[in-house]
């Protein structure tokens, strides 16, 4: 019984390691996501976030597809950043929860 939970310890270590990781890298990323509206037949661009509970539309003006592909491409790390540390975060309280026996982890 003490090799599992050994084992069990150690991947508890490592997943509070790849939780910092992933909360490290969501830091990273810009806030809010890019909304494109068009007016008198012209793109703009504005920056939708929330700010103490309210939602913000900040103006970019015109934006180039560079900066524009920039935006996406954090919006979709965003994504896949929040979907792993939710599901790591489910796997540490599984781990909490099965090594929490007689005594406490």
């Amino acid at each position: 019984m003490g090799v599992i939970k050994g084992v069990l310890k150690e991947e508890l270590k490592n997943s509070l390691s790849m939780k910092k990781s992933f909360e490290r890298e969501l830091a990273k990323l810009p806030k809010g996501s890019l909304i494109k509206k068009k007016i008198k037949g012209h793109e703009y661009y504005y920056l939708l976030l929330r700010h103490k509970g309210k939602v913000k539309f900040i103006y970019k003006g015109k934006l180039s597809n560079d900066e524009v592909k920039k935006f996406k491409e954090a919006k979709e790390y965003r994504a896949k950043y929040r979907k792993s540390l939710s599901k790591i975060k489910k796997q540490i309280r599984f781990l909490r929860s099965t090594l929490r026996g007689k005594e406490s982890v």
